[in-house]
């Protein structure tokens, strides 16, 4: 069986992003670009159900990472190879696309390379539209299973633990199925030296966006860009009257 898991490149989640001078979109310059957090969950647990392989009796040939964004995400595809994925796929493109537009490539990969189960990262901490791996999902005709805490492989199918407002959930699906991974998942490991080397000589195909032959035009316009206005500094008070009177006839929230 083939895991197909598709990554993302975003700012940094250490780096505080900052908009151009002219408000038309996020400054990119000069700053420090990694894999989507979410999405190293997701190439995390593939490579842990490739290592379990012996014990859940589903053999797991190959895990192909694919990433849709310019020629720079090859250091992201290259990243998940050194902790152990097999073979990337890059859909080359300089436009920030929109989660169907994501999904409608990713289904063409997908139909191209029939893998077994697709693990999405459940959000991109850029976006944050968590929408992309339902859409898949949708457009494949697969069962899908969201903001999974845990994951279980078997001959039978997947089952998949999720969290909801009143506990915890479980879900069992035949496979192929999409899943998409959250944050209590697992914790990703680092990649050693040498797999970093190794990760050098890993096949990775790149395709055009216009090779898939999709639409992908943007549906959104984005108006401005601007900072969250500053908050100003709290105060001091010295007893609950005087806070009563400030909540009362400053802050008029009582």
């Amino acid at each position: 069986m083939k895991i197909l898991v598709p990554i993302k490149r975003v700012v940094d989640y250490n780096v505080k992003v900052r908009p151009k001078a002219d408000g038309s979109d996020v400054d990119l310059a000069n700053v420090k670009m990694a894999m989507n957090p979410f999405c190293e969950i997701a190439v995390e647990e593939a490579i842990r159900l490739k290592e379990a392989s012996a014990d859940t009796g589903v053999t797991i040939d190959e895990i192909v990472v694919v990433s849709i964004g310019p020629s720079k995400s090859q250091e992201q595809i290259r990243a998940a190879m050194a902790i152990g994925a097999d073979r990337g796929i890059l859909v080359e493109t300089d436009d920030n696309l929109e989660p169907l537009a994501l999904a409608k490539c990713l289904l063409k990969i997908y139909q191209d390379e029939a893998p077994g189960l697709v693990i999405f990262g459940k959000q991109s901490i850029d976006g944050d539209n968590n929408q992309t791996g339902q859409m898949f999902a949708a457009l494949a005709g697969l069962a899908q299973a969201t903001f999974a805490s845990e994951l279980k492989l078997s001959e039978q199918g997947v089952e998949v633990t999720r969290e909801i407002d009143g506990g915890l959930q479980t879900l069992a699906m035949a496979l192929p199925a999409v899943v998409t991974t959250d944050l209590r998942l697992n914790e990703p490991r680092y990649a050693a030296l040498p797999n970093i080397m190794k990760a050098k000589r890993k096949p990775l195909a790149k395709i055009t966006l216009e090779a898939l032959g999709l639409e992908c035009s943007p549906r959104v316009k984005t108006l401005e860009v601007a900072a969250p206005a500053a908050r100003t500094a709290g105060v001091r008070v010295n007893s609950v009257d005087e806070l009563v009177d400030k909540l009362v006839n400053e802050a008029k929230v009582v």
